[in-house]
């Protein structure tokens, strides 16, 4: 069955240096492929079949904003050739030191309507050791030239447990991001990833993570600041001002269709998840010659119980959880039934609370998130 409504991912993924805890299909130096990978994005934006209409564009990297502006242009003018909402949510991720007056005022003039600014923190020793290009400055007069230029909807991203970071640190940013007053915060944790540069640093023991105790206190303490403020937390990582939710974000943990284009972009329809090649030149070759096959992998051609799995999984990432009501009208199913035994465990280890209408996690169950997923995968 074809969904109404479809989400649509671009991948952009150039960037001036590759930060270092950054494990993404993204490059340094191969800026001469630049031309060439806008050309077949475009191509594959034309080839690809979409009977629904198009309610979000979400263009992330990478740094989008490394690349001149005409080619985020160029990309969404294929896109909007295309059935796209009059209202749609059209988000570009930025970044200080890549921004220039021109990007910007050329981003609002094609339709982009929502910024997503990498900032992560605003002290300068930290954003050196995490490999980031720009300083707190620069995240300022990026910020301000957005406001200048009109875009009402902005999201700053932070992140903590970053090695040599304090609680004090994170109060810091957190007081100057809130003066700010931006629509939408995105608080993640550091990931240490396999064979990224600060993986090497933290084994050599040249960087120190907080303990993990540490970094909880910071999570806690963002939320608890950042909701005395007005942000509303509705996704784990996320808080933002009533009405400004991240509608493409949100249409993913509803499980929602969207499908993504570039290389590396994962897919979502037709229940299978899919992903293209993560070789540029390959992917570029294979869309010159009109293979869009060639670069497809597909990871899961999804069963019902499968789908039941993943939606109590992406479900449980929202701080309201799963309404149980909805999860009936999609699998005629009940889900306190269906997954009794899970439910019963999560329940009794106090990761879960479970009432008339909600599945949702505790505040332990926040802490501890990954053993509740475990569960539905």
């Amino acid at each position: 069955m074809k969904s109404d409504e479809i989400g649509i991912y671009v991948h952009i993924p150039f960037c001036k240096q590759k930060c270092y805890y950054c494990d993404f299909i993204s490059y340094c130096g191969k800026d001469n492929l630049i031309e060439d990978y806008i050309k077949a994005v475009k191509k594959e934006v034309k080839m690809q079949n979409i009977q629904s209409r198009i309610t979000t564009i979400y263009i992330g990297g990478g740094t989008p904003s490394y690349i001149d502006s005409k080619y985020i242009s160029g990309i969404l003018k294929e896109i909007k050739k295309k059935d796209v909402a009059k209202d749609a949510e059209i988000t570009i991720e930025v970044n200080p030191g890549t921004v220039t007056r021109e990007k910007l005022e050329q981003y609002k003039k094609c339709g982009i309507n929502r910024l997503s600014i990498g900032l992560q923190s605003i002290q300068e020793n930290l954003l050196k050791e995490i490999g980031r290009i720009h300083d707190f400055e620069q995240f300022l007069e990026t910020y301000i030239l957005a406001r200048e230029i009109g875009f009402k909807n902005i999201n700053v991203d932070l992140m903590i447990g970053l090695p040599n970071q304090r609680i004090k640190d994170i109060k810091e940013s957190l007081e100057k991001i809130i003066e700010l007053q931006p629509e939408h915060i995105s608080v993640y944790s550091l990931i240490v990833e396999e064979n990224t540069p600060i993986s090497q640093e933290i084994e050599k023991g040249k960087l120190q993570l907080p303990e993990e105790d540490t970094e909880r206190n910071m999570y806690w303490y963002v939320k608890n600041t950042l909701e005395l403020n007005g942000y509303r937390h509705y996704e784990i990582s996320n808080f933002a001002k009533i009405g400004y939710e991240s509608k493409h974000n949100w249409n993913c943990w509803e499980q929602k269709e969207y499908i993504g284009f570039g290389v590396a972009a994962h897919s979502y329809r037709d229940i299978t998840r899919y992903s293209n090649t993560e070789n540029m030149e390959e992917y570029i070759k294979n869309i010159k010659h009109e293979r869009l096959e060639r670069n497809r992998m597909i990871h899961e051609i999804q069963k019902e119980d499968d789908k039941k799995k993943e939606y109590m999984l992406l479900g449980l990432r929202k701080i309201e959880g799963i309404n149980i009501s909805d999860f009936k009208n999609k699998f005629r199913d009940n889900p306190i039934y269906f997954f009794r035994n899970e439910l019963k465990k999560l329940s009794d280890e106090k990761l879960i609370l479970v009432d008339q209408n909600h599945i949702r996690l505790t505040n332990r169950g926040i802490d501890l998130a990954n053993l509740v997923w475990e569960e539905f995968v």
